[in-house]
């Protein structure tokens, strides 16, 4: 199902859901154990409360199913997960007094959440794992984008998918007897050329039948929040729904982009003046490094960020940085690690050149190449580059060629189902990057 313009499982919703629904419930719980009545202003506290721990359940990769598995590392996770979102409370009980539930409704709350999370986990993994609730699926065809679809219904724990098979053009007419053979309740179409080969009978009636059938583009974007750009034709991008965010959207997007940059700008100053300071002492010359970068309609800008490399770091060809890059100084590492490089885009933010969510912009240099490499690359212009974008919070720093076109699967996801709220999880996403110091060179 779509949520917000976005893909969204069933089973993720449903753990979500119930998660809240328990967290609540305990400090429901708590709160009218521990005063014997349930205040009025006691709601919004409880509701703040649920907000706290569902937040660190996410950082602490609770919603995360290729992460979190097994019911040891479920445990762990909820307990590391607990003790944070048990902090956090405690800490604002502190700075706030009239925030607390009531004498030991605190304490209470965090064992019935510590009970009641593993067991709703456990439950639903059981339901989840039943074979009659298994959506079995059948793809027609052997090709590249057949097999990038089979790999990510094998490796998915989200959607409940089973491949069945998959079925040769030459074996299409076998389609209706292996349907019921195998029990199939979808059908992905994964034809190279679709011309003369597609068994178009055979396909309307399973349609007709009640069998699902879609291509497979549909699906791969559905299981992995990005585009499968293997064989895609331009028609796709013309048919296809999404691509299309409305004015209002585009408009509360930039006075939010300028909003919040110009705060971030006047209570980073002092943060950014430090950073300055470390960078020149560390090694002296330029704190600030100017570069020209690729923006919305190709049009070339001058971005700024905080040096984190020597002066002498790049000349003749522009490359790209590595693992454990050599150029890096001690002062760049660690202002890579925290992002604080960042900071001075926030003024290509303010003057319209960039946004705070979007594709990462690249170099002229590199964007020529790549354009010439990749299909469909220059289709990320369409819009603004941003500080960070959903390629960078679900996908490692590349500095490869295969690296790139992963990377544009996720930006033409993005670009096609762009939504305020979509930038608002990407920017949670990217707090949870910068903490764990995943992606940085």
């Amino acid at each position: 199902m779509q949520l917000f313009d976005r893909h969204v499982s069933a089973r993720s919703l449903t753990v979500f859901g119930g998660e809240t629904i328990l967290i609540s419930g305990s400090m429901v719980l708590a709160a009218t154990v521990s005063r014997h009545t349930l205040a009025f202003d006691t709601v919004w506290k409880i509701l703040l409360a649920t907000a706290v721990c569902e937040l660190c359940f996410y950082y602490n990769d609770l919603y995360d199913q290729t992460i979190v598995r097994s019911g040891r590392e479920l445990a762990a996770h909820v307990m590391q997960a607990a003790g944070v979102a048990a902090m956090a409370l405690a800490l604002a009980t502190l700075a706030v007094p009239s925030f607390a539930l009531g004498h030991g409704g605190f304490v209470l709350s965090v064992c019935l959440v510590l009970i009641a999370i593993p067991l709703w986990r456990l439950t639903i993994a059981r339901v989840a794992g039943d074979p009659h609730l298994e959506e079995r699926v059948l793809i027609l065809g052997t090709g590249p984008a057949a097999a990038a679809v089979a790999h990510e219904i094998r490796t998915q724990h989200e959607y409940g998918y089973r491949l069945v098979g998959m079925v040769s053009e030459a074996c299409a007419a076998q389609l209706p007897a292996l349907v019921a053979d195998q029990n199939v309740h979808r059908i992905v179409v994964s034809l190279e050329d679709r011309r003369g080969t597609m068994p178009t009978a055979e396909l309307l009636h399973a349609k007709l039948a009640g069998i699902r059938v879609e291509d497979a583009a549909t699906i791969y974007e559905r299981i992995t929040g990005k585009i499968l750009t293997d064989g895609l034709k331009p028609s796709w991008f013309i048919f296809s729904d999404g691509f299309r965010a409305s004015r209002i959207t585009r408009i509360v997007k930039r006075a939010i982009d300028v909003v919040a940059s110009a705060i971030g700008l006047m209570l980073g100053a002092p943060l950014m003046a430090l950073t300055a300071l470390a960078i020149w002492i560390d090694d002296p010359g330029p704190v600030l490094f100017h570069q020209e970068r690729v923006g919305a309609n190709g049009r070339v800008f001058t971005l700024s960020k905080f040096r984190s490399m020597r002066l002498d770091a790049e000349s003749g060809t522009p490359i790209w940085a590595t693992d454990r890059d050599t150029r890096v100084t001690r002062v760049g590492r660690f202002i890579r690690l925290a992002r604080l490089d960042e900071l001075p885009q926030l003024r290509n933010v303010l003057r319209g050149d960039m946004s705070l969510v979007g594709p990462r912009p690249e170099r002229p240099y590199f964007v020529e190449r790549l354009a010439h490499d990749i299909p469909f690359y220059t289709e990320r212009h369409a819009v603004k580059p941003g500080l960070t974008g959903w390629a960078q919070v679900k996908y490692r720093y590349g500095s490869t060629v295969e690296d790139a076109m992963e990377k544009l699967r996720y930006d033409l996801y993005y670009i096609k189902h762009l939504s305020l709220v979509f930038d608002l999880t990407i920017a949670i996403d990217t707090v949870k990057v910068i903490i764990s110091g995943k992606g940085a060179k």
